[in-house]
């Protein structure tokens, strides 16, 4: 794994473990910019962290997404994620599913 993908793993753990949810996740823009989200789960609001974090990425003006990662106690590949991801980044890019400590389980191009 390249310097850049290992740290969006480190920032997708870190917003997981920060507010104990059930996933973290991190974004790198296409320009290079990060953002992170974790799983929102309220009465009137659920998103996934990749939902989280895409919703950061967009409301900070990015126009493309790069690389995705998500960490989670059991690793999924959630359709949601999938796709918010594709409408903000379209096709190619790059979504690795980790467990817990960081390892990747999975790797999907979208």
């Amino acid at each position: 794994m390249n310097a850049e993908n290992a740290k969006l793993v480190t920032l997708a753990r870190g917003a997981k473990n920060r507010v104990r949810a059930e996933a973290g996740a991190a974004v790198r823009d296409d320009t290079g910019r990060t953002y992170t989200g974790a799983t929102v789960d309220l009465p009137s609001l659920e998103l996934t962290a990749v939902q989280a974090a895409v919703a950061q990425a967009a409301g900070a003006g990015a126009r493309g997404v790069e690389a995705v990662v998500v960490v989670c106690d059991v690793p999924v590949v959630e359709e949601a994620s999938l796709t918010c991801v594709r409408d903000l980044g379209g096709s190619g890019v790059l979504y690795l599913v980790c467990n817990a400590a960081g390892d990747v389980v999975e790797e999907v191009t979208t």
